[in-house]
């Protein structure tokens, strides 16, 4: 089976089913129904156009639950005008999609975890780990959010920024999760950047450009994490580098300053610096200033404390997480890099192992725990010498 086929091909039928009438927690039912069956037949007999052989089960699907719902009997006049079986009209609903997802009626959480679900194709398990929440929790937000749109007809499109939290989210998930998506979220948001025009969604298109050049450079052999510092910017993509910068400069220009940008601009001034050591952090502190100014978030603010730490020292780095909660995503990994800075090795391998335990993935767990142990080894180093450089000195006192 292609999985990737499926991935694909799952919001365009989840669109046919919609402009056809169905509602949309009745469309997404009916297209995972056509999915399962396509998992069971494909292998033997594949279809010579699996779109239109999956708009056809999974609209018959629609129509068996329909009849089976005595409450809607309505929808028993549809069945005497079923489209016939045959080539589906080519388009993509997928973006369309997304902004009926951000329906009014469903809160912002509620949307995102939606659209990740029936358009992202994401597991339950995966988008309750960009959450940070238990996977119970997550299917739990789901299944509500589904029954508060059952019924609904999707003729409001959602808010914009709500459409961005997805887009964002999904490239997030892509990015670093087991799921490939971030090319999907950077074909959706260029297209979304393209036909809305509004300044944020370019934001976020610049952004995505820019992290998505590091790519190639963020895991070393065996998967494992490569810091930003250590990174080989030779392997960075530098058209895709130049096409951020330039998507960012021409959305900054027209001064309606979002949050995207500002993370935008902190990328490409990663991106601009040809060394870890010419990094500009001074410039980055005051955008990360902006970006805590618009959003208010603890993680803006972690972040700002360790370009402080570059920008200013350690100990004043150190300052400006004082005031965070220890309890924040990454805070301990955050604390114990700029108490290596400090030298204060023995807390840093400390809180490097703390974070090891509270990691989100195992490329970063591996790392900090490589990190913790480096350190150890040193501090074990370190007494040992001191050992054999007080040995003499004993002796002479007895």
């Amino acid at each position: 089976m292609d999985e990737v086929l499926l991935r694909t091909l799952t919001p365009a039928v989840i669109g046919v089913l919609v402009r056809r009438g169905a509602d949309f927690a009745a469309a997404e039912d009916a297209v995972q129904d056509a999915l399962v069956e396509a998992v069971r037949a494909w292998p033997d007999d594949p279809p010579r156009d699996p779109k239109g052989w999956l708009v056809t089960v999974a609209w018959r699907r629609f129509l068996d639950a329909a009849r089976a719902d005595a409450s809607r009997r309505h929808r028993e006049v549809r069945v005497e005008h079923e489209p016939p079986p045959g080539p589906v009209r080519e388009g993509d609903d997928t973006l369309r999609l997304y902004f009926l997802c951000a329906h009014p009626s469903l809160t912002p959480a509620s949307a995102v975890a939606l659209t990740l679900r029936a358009v992202g194709g994401l597991t339950t398990r995966q988008i309750a780990q960009a959450y940070l929440v238990p996977e119970a929790t997550m299917a739990q937000r789901i299944s509500r959010a589904k029954r508060t749109v059952a019924g609904v007809r999707f003729d409001r499109p959602g808010d914009v920024a709500t459409v961005l939290r997805v887009l964002y989210l999904v490239f997030n998930e892509g990015y670093s999760g087991d799921v490939d998506l971030a090319a999907e979220a950077i074909r959706l948001t260029r297209r979304l950047a393209a036909a809305i025009g509004h300044p944020e969604a370019a934001g976020l298109l610049a952004l995505m450009l820019l992290h998505h050049a590091r790519r190639p450079a963020r895991t070393g052999p065996g998967g494992r994490l490569v810091p930003l510092a250590e990174q080989d910017r030779g392997r960075w993509d530098t058209r895709l580098i130049a096409e951020g910068v330039g998507v960012l400069q021409a959305a900054l220009a027209r001064d309606r300053l979002g949050e995207f940008q500002a993370q935008a601009a902190i990328a490409a001034l990663h991106a601009d610096a040809r060394t870890a050591e010419e990094t500009d952090w001074v410039q980055i502190v005051e955008w990360y200033d902006e970006l805590v100014r618009l959003t208010g978030s603890p993680v803006a603010r972690l972040n700002r404390a360790v370009a402080v730490g570059e920008a200013d020292g350690p100990r004043a780095g150190l300052a400006a997480l004082a005031g965070l909660d220890p309890a924040l995503p990454r805070h301990a990994a955050v604390a114990a890099y700029l108490h290596e800075r400090d030298g204060d090795p023995a807390t840093a391998a400390r809180l490097y192992a703390e974070a090891a335990r509270a990691a989100p993935s195992l490329p970063e767990r591996d790392h900090l725990t490589r990190q913790a142990a480096r350190l150890n080894a040193r501090l074990r180093g370190r007494a040992a010498q001191r050992a054999v450089e007080d040995g003499p000195a004993a002796e002479l006192d007895l």
